[in-house]
């Protein structure tokens, strides 16, 4: 969920070396900043061929690459198919041009209601809150997004504030980007505080990969400011495979939990990733053994440069049905899709 070019809130500037007069960046920044962005140099570490693996340089040029290096030690060495290595890696079938697929595929300008807020559902508000993320997942729906134009933080969040403030239908705020998390804590913070001055919002939602992809991030710095939040807080984190989650991932989850948040898995249906009963199901009991409620199993948003990720209806239909038959209704995520001017999300 990142611009194809760098921005001003991107991490390139956001997390620029301090001065040693300064307290030293947080270890989560550290990690970032040491984030492989070739190609080359990700496959070489998996001990694969770059020819063999179909990369493409003008599929990196246009939507570049990130993956911190903690995510790249969950990928299996040798193995092209990996489902994570699958999802970061640009591909030459990025290039294709596939009718249907265009680049606002969600309606997200036309719900606009104020600089960096989006408002698709009543009761509900987005902030875009930077354009920046940990990993750059190839199948992002919002790869196209204006972030230069569309980004709520700045100027204090005054626009985004003032456009919930006027209107007391909005009782739930959603943070999502980007990635809001890789925003500093204090600027959270900042936000937050302004928020809990409109009596009419009744919770906070927070959409972020980054728990997965670098749980470094979950800090004692995000963790008080959590805690100390005057709303209910569901926390929507996003693994596709269940070999996201490892020992680490768990302990990120198990410090959020101890914050009082909701935690909740939404996942896309990828070809090549997870579009099996086994990979599917496999997801679930795993997040839910970190402590994650599966919640959403989208249909792949049908933007530019994603279509070789594309799973027809009538398969993903299928995939789900055996999902039921399988496991426990509270593992089986709701299989959704979003269509601009519905009324929330569809259910296939």
């Amino acid at each position: 969920m990142i611009p194809a070019a760098p921005l001003p809130l991107q991490p390139e500037t956001a997390l620029a070396p301090t001065p040693a007069t300064l307290p030293p960046a947080p270890h989560w920044q550290r990690l970032w900043r040491e984030a492989v962005r070739d190609p080359r140099e990700l496959l070489a570490g998996l001990g694969l061929d770059a020819a063999a693996a179909g990369i493409s340089d003008a599929a990196a040029a246009s939507f570049p690459l990130r993956v911190p290096r903690g995510f790249i030690k969950r990928m299996r060495p040798g193995d092209l198919n990996d489902p994570l290595l699958r999802q970061v890696l640009p591909v030459g079938l990025e290039e294709r041009v596939v009718p249907g697929f265009g680049l606002d595929a969600v309606g997200d300008g036309a719900a606009k209601k104020a600089e960096g807020v989006i408002q698709k559902y009543r009761g509900r508000a987005l902030l875009v809150a930077t354009g920046s993320c940990a990993v750059h997942c190839r199948y992002c729906f919002r790869r196209h997004f204006p972030y230069a134009e569309e980004t709520a933080a700045r100027d204090t969040w005054s626009a985004a504030v003032e456009a919930i403030a006027a209107d007391p239908t909005i009782d739930e705020v959603i943070l999502s980007g980007g990635d809001p998390l890789s925003l500093a804590t204090p600027k959270l913070a900042e936000l937050t505080a302004r928020l809990a001055g409109i009596a009419h919002l009744k919770r906070l939602r927070i959409h972020s990969r980054l728990p997965v992809v670098l749980p470094e991030r979950v800090d004692g710095e995000l963790l008080q400011w959590l805690s100390a939040l005057p709303w209910p807080v569901a926390f929507v984190i996003h693994a596709n495979h269940a070999n996201e989650f490892d020992a680490q991932v768990d302990a990120a989850m198990a410090r959020l939990r101890g914050a009082g948040v909701q935690l909740l898995n939404q996942a896309v249906l990828l070809r090549g990733v997870n579009d099996s009963v086994e990979a599917l199901a496999g997801l679930s009991e795993r997040s839910f053994a970190a402590g994650v409620l599966p919640y959403y199993l989208h249909q792949l948003d049908r933007v530019e440069g994603v279509a070789h990720f594309e799973v027809p209806d009538d398969e993903a239909l299928s995939l789900h049905a055996a999902l039921v038959a399988r496991l426990s209704g509270y593992l089986v995520p709701k299989l959704v899709r979003e269509v601009q001017g519905d009324t929330g999300k569809r259910p296939l």
